[in-house]
């Protein structure tokens, strides 16, 4: 690896929809987006292994990505729009013609194969690859924000990532998820013939629950929102490291036998639920202290008393909280407790009479059990397959979530080689990582 890293711009453009496509447009968020409102943005990189000089990445891959992307913001506008949002009356995302997205192109010389490997790696790394959003505009009226940038890097001879970020409130991984299916199959034809031949545009009608908007908007706080936030941002140096563990089907399967055999009632055994216990229960025996929670989104597209459908642009996603004190999670039964644990909070959030998203009343209402000491939760989800994405040079060789950073969080994909398997992301201090590596391995040796 380079003995510090050089990132060259190449170029800095703004990518609009093109001209006449779109016009003037606003969608309104609603009870699903509130909550991200002052929440970190979400990063994602696409690593894809391509021997390319700098002059073909400027003379071929800049021009492919640009028009590319101009022709998808036409069919997803809210991408190239801001985030306004008002101190008294609900947010939205406007877009108003020459709007755009701002798409810098890069060289560094950071070691390509250091980068997506799923060894222990320097977190700050890969900072330098990740876009920042733009600078929010605050008036007395309101605060305009960017939601989306996008960063590609070429590593000369080796490859190139495709960074990008978006404010949450722009939308969930199952939105991210169409809007990079469309782009990467326009890039590979070239025009988005075969995108409208084959797939359905987005949903922007908006789901309407009045409590829910009055509920979830008071958290917002949106009457100081111009005064307080101030977009965070990933920045060096730090200690912490990221690795990337593999969960075979193999490995997969013979844990859900062992919680179905001990476990005969669970209900909710699959490769996610005990996937996630079993890396709850090792990050419980490295902290072992208090209060542990572990969260997970619920998409719940086809889960509302009146179905959404699977195209709804936004945020559709609800959580489910599991919460044990930590000696229950590092003893001997702790994978069991966890995957007992996981399952029957899923279990009784997905059959609740008063559905998946219910009216919270004050902060006490979500920790009435008190406030854990540690808290883990869950990016992204195995059913989205994201290493499909080929832009017309092949599937990404690794796809790195970047956001995890910021907090205690795991990310969670299926593997590229097997859409079976999964492949999970974890970011901690270098000596915590230390400690999980040998008790995720021991760990898997005894059950398996």
């Amino acid at each position: 690896m380079a003995s510090f890293p050089i990132l060259t711009v190449l170029e800095q453009a703004q990518v609009l929809p093109p001209k006449a496509t779109v016009g003037d447009r606003l969608l309104p968020l609603t009870y699903f987006d509130f909550m991200w409102l002052r929440q970190p943005p979400i990063h994602n990189i696409f690593f894809y292994e391509l021997s390319i000089t700098q002059s073909q990445f400027i003379e071929t891959i800049i021009p492919k990505l640009k028009h590319s992307l101009s022709i998808t913001l036409q069919h997803f506008f809210p991408f190239s729009g801001y985030l306004i949002v008002f101190p008294t009356k609900k947010p939205e995302i406007h877009y108003r013609e020459g709007d755009s997205v701002a798409v810098t192109f890069a060289e560094c010389n950071l070691d390509f194969n250091e980068l997506i490997g799923n060894h222990p790696r320097d977190c700050e790394m890969f900072y330098h690859l990740t876009p920042l959003l733009g600078e929010a505009e605050k008036t007395s009226d309101f605060t305009k924000s960017p939601v989306f940038s996008v960063q590609v890097t070429l590593f000369p001879n080796s490859g190139i990532s495709i960074g990008m970020t978006n404010h949450h409130c722009l939308g969930d991984a199952s939105t991210r998820f169409s809007f990079l299916k469309a782009w990467t199959t326009i890039a590979r034809f070239g025009s988005d013939e075969s995108f409208l031949a084959n797939e359905t545009l987005p949903f922007y009608d908006r789901v309407k629950n009045p409590k829910l908007d009055e509920s979830y908007l008071k958290f917002a706080k949106i009457e100081s929102f111009k005064d307080e936030y101030q977009p965070p941002k990933l920045c060096g140096p730090t200690d912490k490291v990221r690795a990337t563990f593999i969960l075979h089907r193999t490995v997969l399967n013979r844990l859900k036998i062992l919680v179905s055999t001990q476990l005969p009632i669970l209900a909710h055994v699959s490769s996610f639920t005990v996937a996630c216990a079993y890396f709850w229960s090792c990050i419980a025996k490295i902290r072992d202290d208090g209060l542990q929670m572990f969260a997970f989104p619920i998409d719940c597209r086809a889960r509302m008393n009146t179905e959404i459908p699977a195209t709804y642009f936004g945020n559709c996603i609800g959580w489910c909280m599991a919460m044990e004190q930590a000696k229950q999670l590092t003893g001997k039964e702790g994978f069991m407790n966890a995957a007992k644990l996981i399952g029957e909070n899923l279990h009784k959030r997905l059959t609740d009479k008063e559905g998946v998203v219910k009216v919270i009343e004050s902060f006490e209402d979500l920790f009435s059990n008190g406030i854990p000491t540690t808290s883990i939760g869950v990016a992204g989800t195995p059913k989205l397959k994201f290493y499909d994405m080929d832009f017309g040079w092949g599937n990404p060789t690794k796809i790195e979530t970047i956001s995890i950073d910021y907090k205690e969080a795991i990310s969670m994909n299926s593997c590229k080689e097997n859409n079976e398997g999964l492949e999970i992301g974890v970011c901690l201090p270098s000596t915590e990582m230390e400690s999980f590596v040998r008790i995720f391995e021991d760990g898997l040796g005894t059950y398996v």
